[in-house]
Order: C-alpha cells, then sequence, then structure tokens
C-alpha cells in the first residue's frame, strides 16, 4: 500500500458517488506552442480512484457504471472538488460520468 493509497483510504464515497483524480493538463500543444498555466485548462478527463456502493431505487441497491482504476470523462463544471494530504480530487455522481475511456489513448479536449 502506497502512501497515496493511505490518504485516499480515508475519503470513502457514498451512495453513487465517485472519487476522481483529474490528468495533468498538456503544457505543449500539437503544433508546438507552450501554454502558461494561468491559460491552461483543467481536463476532463481523470482516473476512477474509489466508488461508492450505489444508490437504493425502489428497496434495491442499483451499483454505479465504473470501478477503480476506469479512464472517464466528464462535464466541465460537475462534481465537488476536495484536497485530501495537498492532492486534489473531484467527487461526482455516477450520473455525471459522460463516459468510460478504453485502453486506447484519447484526448478529452481535442477539436476538431
Amino acid at each position: 500500500m502506497t502512501p497515496n493509497d493511505l490518504a485516499i483510504s480515508n475519503v470513502i464515497p457514498l451512495h453513487d458517488r465517485i472519487l476522481v483524480t483529474r490528468f495533468e493538463a498538456k503544457e505543449v500543444e500539437k503544433s508546438g506552442i507552450i501554454i502558461p498555466d494561468s491559460a491552461k485548462e483543467k481536463p476532463q478527463e481523470g482516473k476512477v480512484v474509489a466508488v461508492g456502493l450505489g444508490k437504493m431505487e425502489d428497496g434495491h441497491r442499483v451499483p454505479v457504471d465504473v470501478k477503480v482504476g476506469d479512464r472517464i470523462l466528464f462535464g466541465k463544471y460537475t462534481g465537488n472538488e476536495i484536497t485530501v494530504d495537498d492532492r486534489e480530487y473531484l467527487i461526482l455522481r455516477g450520473e455525471e460520468v459522460l463516459a468510460k475511456l478504453g485502453s486506447a489513448k484519447a484526448a478529452a479536449t481535442s477539436k476538431k
């Protein structure tokens, strides 16, 4: 167990909540332009760190569609940001997850 795992073990999402860590924003665009910190947008892609048990509906628990380790896409203004031991996390509801990403590398912020 790493020190990071110990910090996260203190945060247990409830119901259909998901604890996510964002991927780092790119510093250099494909064209080679370096983006300063003040102009970077937070990525809308992250890795699932912890998942709640699911929400209750009609007396039955409905599990969340993602699991720990999944790469996901989420909306720009969704979730609540928290800080645990100087690391930033995002807590999302299960319905705020837009998509799970496969193993192939996908650019969440690419524009056509």
